[in-house]
């Protein structure tokens, strides 16, 4: 499959990407990750692996789209959920130190 990773053409295949992966340790997941036989890779550790560039040269999104695209299972950071809305009530008492029993 042909894709455009840092504006540069690559013709990549599953298979292609499976073998260059073999041996590589996988980094902490810090962000947004590709599933590779068994192992969870950060999204550009395997752009860097595969494109033989730099990592500040493209984008995760780019190398998540040439993944899903091939059939790997591409995972992205989950957003935080919300901080519950306090009242009023709440803030003020805790800010006396007293729970207000009803």
């Amino acid at each position: 499959m042909r894709c455009v990773i840092a504006r540069f053409p690559f013709e990549l295949t599953k298979n292609g990407v499976l073998e260059s992966m073999k041996g590589v340790k996988p980094e902490p997941i810090t962000a947004e990750s590709v599933i590779i036989g068994r192992r969870h890779y950060p999204a550009k550790q395997v752009g860097e692996v595969i494109t033989r560039q730099d990592r500040r040269d493209f984008s995760a999104g780019e190398v998540l789209r040439a993944m899903a695209r091939l059939g790997f299972t591409c995972r992205t950071v989950p957003e935080a959920a919300p901080a519950p809305a306090e009242s009023p009530m709440d803030r003020a008492s805790a800010m006396l130190g007293s729970s207000l029993a009803v």
